[in-house]
């Protein structure tokens, strides 16, 4: 055992590799934790999607520079939650229908330009994830997006869970309610981009949804889904690159995904607000969450 984690840990690539994930998982955590209690899980699968003609235009313009593909990707991302809110607010379209909208737009509009710009195979790694590949820059991209995140995290805790358990409360509360949605949805954008040298766009919010996910059926506190939420994140990232590196032929971002997902179903099956030992009524799972 001790001879397989050394032979593992001589590869620089590995190193980086486990690192950069623990500290992925550290910043995801939180965001997924309330994409599912906020019941905005498909949010989270739409923007990474909405990004994707940002990052597009980012590769077409600047290459493979982590600057160009994290401007083109923000750029994007934040100008679809903009928007998003605007017609939500201003329309008779309610914000889940106003984001599916505009997320297919951006959707095509990216898979257009890349085609009307030509092949551009290298930009297959961004969309679907090179954690073994990954290179300094990228590394200082995750740990400055972790940073921000949690420090954010720190600010907007409070109005997220008075936002997320009573709304209409915080809407009459707040002076300016708006400001925490976006901000959380900026969080949202900035860790898929984060993501998008590690696992890629669509993989990440694997990573985000399927631990919190995992957590809502053992932990019936927003603390203990952020807590567990993380822990599973991480096993899912030191699991899924263990496993890609036995089998060599197996990728490591849907490996990680995957181990992911086996936590979910297992938590399913066996955790107390799943089917667990005894079976639950409908009273007990939607009992309100507590901080």
């Amino acid at each position: 055992m001790f001879d397989f984690l050394a032979e593992m840990f001589s590869f620089a690539f590995m190193q980086r590799a486990f690192v950069a994930t623990t500290v992925l998982s550290a910043s995801v955590a939180p965001v997924g934790a309330f994409l599912v209690l906020r019941r905005l899980s498909l949010a989270g699968e739409a923007m990474a999607h909405a990004i994707t003609p940002g990052v597009v235009i980012g590769f077409v313009v600047g290459g493979l520079s982590v600057v160009s593909l994290l401007l083109g990707g923000l750029i994007a991302g934040v100008g679809v939650a903009i928007l998003t809110a605007f017609l939500a607010r201003k329309t008779i379209l309610r914000s889940d229908a106003s984001l599916a909208s505009l997320y297919l737009i951006a959707l095509a509009a990216g898979i257009f330009i890349l085609s009307a710009a030509g092949s551009a195979v290298p930009l297959k790694s961004f969309l679907f994830g090179s954690i073994l590949g990954i290179d300094d820059a990228s590394m200082l991209l995750v740990g400055g997006v972790a940073t921000v995140t949690l420090l954010t995290f720190a600010v907007l805790l409070r109005p997220l869970i008075v936002s997320t358990c009573d709304p209409v409360f915080f809407e009459a509360r707040a002076r300016y309610p708006w400001i925490v949605e976006q901000g959380f949805m900026l969080l949202l954008v900035l860790n898929l981009l984060a993501a998008f040298k590690t696992l890629g766009t669509l993989m990440a919010v694997g990573l985000m949804i399927l631990p919190a996910t995992a957590a809502r059926y053992w932990a019936a506190t927003i603390t203990g889904q952020l807590i567990l939420g993380f822990v599973f994140s991480l096993l899912s990232c030191w699991i899924g690159l263990t496993l890609s590196f036995i089998f060599a032929d197996t990728p490591s971002g849907p490996a990680i995904v995957l181990v992911a997902g086996v936590i979910f179903l297992i938590s399913v099956v066996c955790a107390p607000l799943g089917f667990g030992p005894k079976a639950r009524t409908p009273s007990d799972l939607d009992t309100p969450l507590d901080p």
